[in-house]
This record gives C-alpha cells, sequence and structure tokens, in this order.
C-alpha cells in the first residue's frame, strides 16, 4: 500500500512538459497486445466472445491515458523496469475486469485465482526494481497504488458476483475511491501521510483474503468470514489515517 491513499501526481512540476519517456509507447502497445491476446485464450476456454472485445475497449483506454500522463508526469527519462512490470500486473487485472460476468465455474475460479495469484505476487517486484535501479518516482507510486485499487475492486466484485460474499463485500474495493472523493470538499484528507508498515500489511491482507474467499474450495460461511476480514481490517486502516489527518489538521 503506498504512503497516501491520495497522492498528487506533482512530477510534471519537475519535467518537461509532452516530452515522451523512452520504452513508454513500445510498452504499453505491448501490453494492448497481449491484453488482447490474453483475452482470446480466456473466450477460447470459457465461451464467451464479449472478453474479447471488452478487453480491448478496457486495454485502448486505459493505455491511452497511461501514455497521456506518462508524457505530463513522469520525470524519469526512461519508462523503466519498474513501471513495466506494475504494467503487466495492470493487464491480468484488465483480464479480471474482463471476465466479470462469465458463469461461475470450478474451473472458471480456479483460472481466475490464478490470474490474481500472479498480479499479487508481481506486487512486490516492482517496488524492489524501482528501489534498486533508482526508478523511484511520484508516477511509479500513484501508477502502483491505482492497479492495487483497481484489483481489490476487481476482486471485491468477483468475490459477490461468484457468490462467495454479499454485495457489501463491494465496500472494500469502493472505500479507496470514496476516500479520494472525500478530499474534495475535505481537502485536509489530501494531506501527505507518513510511510507506514500497517498500511502495506493490510493492503496484502485484504488481496490475499479476497483471493482466498475465490478459490473453489471455500465456500460460505468460510468465504464470508475471509472476506469479512479483509474488509474490517481494511476499514480499520482508513479509520486511523483518517484520524490522523483530522489530528494535524486540527493543529
Amino acid at each position: 500500500m503506498p504512503t497516501s491513499p491520495l497522492i498528487d501526481l506533482d512530477d510534471g512540476a519537475r519535467a518537461p512538459q509532452h516530452r515522451w519517456p523512452r520504452g513508454a509507447a513500445p510498452a504499453v502497445l505491448l501490453a494492448v497486445a497481449v491484453t488482447i491476446g490474453g483475452a482470446l485464450l480466456l473466450a477460447r476456454w470459457l465461451g464467451d466472445g464479449a472478453i474479447v472485445w471488452r478487453a480491448a475497449a478496457l486495454a485502448l483506454v486505459g493505455g491511452s491515458a497511461l501514455l497521456w500522463l506518462a508524457v505530463r508526469h513522469l520525470a524519469l527519462p526512461t519508462f523503466g523496469a519498474a513501471n513495466a512490470v506494475t504494467l503487466a500486473r495492470a493487464v491480468l487485472v484488465l483480464l479480471l475486469i474482463a471476465s466479470l460476468g462469465v458463469a461461475a465455474t470450478t474451473a472458471v475460479g480456479w483460472l481466475l485465482v490464478a490470474l490474481s495469484l500472479v498480479a499479487a505476487a508481481l506486487d512486490g517486484v516492482d517496488g524492489a526494481l524501482a528501489r534498486s535501479r533508482g526508478e523511484g518516482s511520484e508516477f511509479g507510486a500513484r501508477f502502483d497504488m491505482e492497479t492495487d485499487a483497481l484489483l481489490i475492486l476487481v476482486l471485491a466484485a468477483l468475490a459477490w458476483q461468484h457468490g462467495k460474499a454479499g454485495v457489501w463485500i463491494l465496500g472494500a474495493g469502493l472505500l479507496r475511491y470514496a476516500f479520494a472523493a472525500a478530499s474534495y470538499p475535505w481537502p485536509w484528507l489530501a494531506a501527505a501521510l507518513p510511510p507506514s508498515r500497517r498500511r502495506q500489511a493490510v493492503c496484502v491482507v485484504q488481496i490475499a483474503t479476497l483471493i482466498g474467499a475465490l478459490v473453489p474450495l471455500v465456500v460460505p460461511p468460510w468465504s464470508v468470514v475471509l472476506a469479512l476480514t479483509g474488509l474490517v481490517a481494511l476499514v480499520w486502516s482508513f479509520g486511523v489515517d483518517v484520524a490522523w489527518l483530522a489530528r494535524h489538521a486540527r493543529a
């Protein structure tokens, strides 16, 4: 979990405007191609051709937005290996989103769990690469954070769709976006938060409990208990951060 639920992309203040980071365009084009290719395989295995169209639309829109943001906000001269790994995670998240609506079967469940586990496992790789290669940036931190947030949201939606938890589990994915929206009427919520191991651990717990709930062998009420455990931890973590921000706003 990043150091703040809402990070301002301020790299643009240090970087020339409209400068294309080397490798950004090829990386995004490859990601779009891999997303569509992966969707074709999923459509063949799952028997749902609509997956391809959903994945293609998501990849084209998301890829265009990412390139625009990289041009405007990435201060580094190259896109970098760390951002490439985050992009690979984003591809897996888009494939999970495209799979929403597919009939829930044991085979589908295991496939979604496999994709989710790979996306979660890569979460620690991009940060380690950024530190070891000197590729850390506000853009990279925000890209990683938004990929985590989107992964949690789609996992929550899949848990609900597959009958592993009630509609309340969508709160796990929507809480971060509600927090961001609340920072507009209450700007003190957008203040920077100090780094926190607790925040990182809760993010891991939230993703792990949602993936665990999706495992076909885990059925209600155990899947409900798992999902609720992650949601309670996330609400508690956000509550701690909001309380900290409120105290410092008054000070």
